[in-house]
């Protein structure tokens, strides 16, 4: 895990006595509102629906036992006793109080955490794959190279105030974990011919109104040339990203006006006037950022462990939790598992600060001292043994926290929605509730298997509705709340964007209408099929007829 150096720790402490002394002014009445609001963002403070939130970065998803602790205190000293994590790897506080938020930051610099780059147009929190350095498909861990764009891209003075906010992900699996093809830059790390390790650099992947698919702008791009690419599709993206219209801003609106291969040759053209400057990456720099993910120092174990073996024989609700929570991890008689944070009726990602500070406590003893945060809004125990399983997932239970459901219909990916969020025109979190409590039963959850579904309360895709097998957008008519219905998305290596099927249900409706579309799936699918495979083999002709035919009006 990634220690704060001296430059990171006068960063940060510097950041937190610069945004004291602007919260003062504001306080004061020095600064307007309108004044405040640049330097606000700067420190990741939004301005609600009801209040402000606080948005804190956790880079590429890594958690050290202490820093959970620190975001539980924080939920309690300052809010009111939860976080909520995000599709970024974040974790938002949805309540704190203006006058608070300086101690709020300096609470997270004393365990190395900030809030800077977590809002406003510039390079976002960098993310990853949360198996990243523990997956048994894993290429490379791409926590080195998450981190070393985290130190180019924080505070750069070139790319402070970008046409649009950007984002970077970074995997090293053949698995795509980390939705790589909807970010603006990602990076996917790749074996050449030569057995030579470098970067496919995709380029223009994004959701919100105009949801793309990112381009592939190189194959193969060698390691020491990481910081200079990146720096040119900047400097192209900055000089040519359209600052007039913030809906066509994004980097993947360049991409579709200029096409990939011209954007290419500006890229191309800028990183040969500057690859041999001081932003080729020497191997002592390299090599320095790998001794700080070094793994763990595992024990020498068998492949099964058999204890391990008869529970899950012997067990059929542990059985279960395993098969969805519970993965493959690189080294024998370890695991990876996932805890789900999307319990029967709850909203998703919220965790409360007892529920944090138990977490850190089961990490310490079960997970060699490390959690992960996942774009799904679940969290990661990345070493847990093979023979800790079982009683791990004894003592998740007591916490609300064993629900095995991770892939599965219930569990939902939401934004915050129309309950805290000024932009959202429809709740997400009340939808998501219904729906989950309706498919509570987990034997039907796992007879249907793998369905990703994603709610969004407005267009800007916070929940990535675009990528869900099923995905839900709210929608505003004449001020009553309903929801689109898309089919079809995909974030992985598979990706696609759903296809909307028809006209916006009402909010009775939309459960029903979940329940019509997985319904018709189990009629339809073959064998074990998954839902995206079934729908792609047969449109939506099927799904569409379900939920807008007559029979469907009349239940409803």
């Amino acid at each position: 895990m990634y220690r704060y150096d001296e430059f990171d720790h006068a960063l940060v402490r510097e950041r937190v006595e610069q945004f004291r002394g602007q919260v003062t002014r504001r306080l004061d009445g020095q600064l307007t509102e309108d004044q405040f609001k640049p330097l606000r963002l700067m420190n990741g403070l939004y301005l609600q629906l009801n209040a402000y939130m606080l948005r804190v970065a956790i880079p590429y998803g890594v958690l050290s036992s202490a820093q959970m602790r620190k975001l539980a205190e924080i939920a309690r000293v300052y809010d009111r006793g939860y976080g909520h994590f995000t599709t970024r790897q974040n974790i938002q506080y949805n309540w704190p109080k203006l006058e608070d938020t300086p101690d709020m930051l300096a609470e997270l610099a004393s365990v190395e955490m900030h809030a800077i780059q977590t809002s406003g147009n510039c390079i976002r929190n960098v993310t990853a794959d949360p198996f990243a350095g523990v997956a048994a498909d894993e290429i490379e861990d791409p926590r080195v190279w998450a981190e070393i764009v985290r130190q180019w891209s924080s505070l750069h003075p070139e790319f402070t105030f970008l046409p649009r906010k950007f984002k970077i992900a970074v995997t090293g699996a053949a698995e795509d974990r980390a939705a790589v093809r909807f970010h603006d830059i990602g990076l996917i790390l790749r074996r050449n011919w030569d057995g030579e390790i470098g970067f496919e650099v995709l380029v223009g992947g994004g959701m919100g109104r105009t949801p793309m698919i990112a381009k592939t702008i190189r194959k193969f791009l060698p390691k020491r040339d990481l910081l200079s690419y990146l720096e040119a599709v900047l400097r192209i993206y900055n000089l040519m990203g359209r600052r007039d219209n913030k809906y066509k801003a994004r980097i993947k609106i360049l991409v579709h006006e200029l096409g990939i291969d011209a954007l290419g040759e500006l890229v191309e053209d800028e990183w040969q006037r500057i690859r041999e400057s001081a932003l080729a990456l020497p191997e002592a720099e390299i090599a320095r950022i790998k001794t700080y993910f070094q793994p763990p120092a595992y024990e020498d174990l068998p492949a099964e462990d058999q204890g391990f073996a008869a529970k899950r024989f012997e067990d059929r609700a542990f059985a279960q939790w395993v098969r969805a929570n519970v993965a493959a991890h690189r080294q024998p008689g370890y695991t990876i598992v996932t805890l789900s944070l999307k319990p029967e009726g709850q909203p998703p990602g919220d965790v409360t600060a007892s529920q944090m500070e138990a977490i850190a406590d089961l990490a310490e003893r079960y997970s060699l001292d490390e959690l992960r945060a996942t774009h799904e809004q679940n969290l990661v125990f990345p070493n847990v043994r093979q023979s800790d399983l079982a009683t791990l997932w004894q003592e998740l239970q007591g916490l609300g926290l064993a629900t095995a459901n991770v892939g599965l219909v219930s569990d939902i990916i939401a934004c915050p929605g129309l309950d805290f969020c000024a932009l959202a025109n429809a709740r997400s979190i009340p939808v998501a509730q219904r729906i989950s409590m309706r498919f509570a039963d987990l034997k039907r959850q796992h007879d249907i298997g793998e369905l990703r579904l994603k709610i969004s309360g407005c267009i800007n895709a916070c929940g990535h509705h675009h990528v869900g097998h099923i995905g839900i957008l709210g929608v505003d008519r004449q001020g009553e709340e309903y929801y689109q219905v898309t089919l079809g998305g995909a974030p992985g290596e598979d990706a696609s964007v759903g296809k909307i099927i028809g006209p916006a249900l009402s909010s009775e409706r939309i459960v029903d209408a979940v329940e019509a579309i997985v319904e018709t799936y189990v009629n339809l699918r073959r064998d074990s099929e998954r839902f995206i495979d079934t729908y792609r083999r047969l449109g939506e002709a099927p799904f569409k007829d379900r939920i807008y035919g007559e029979a469907f009006d009349a239940a409803a």
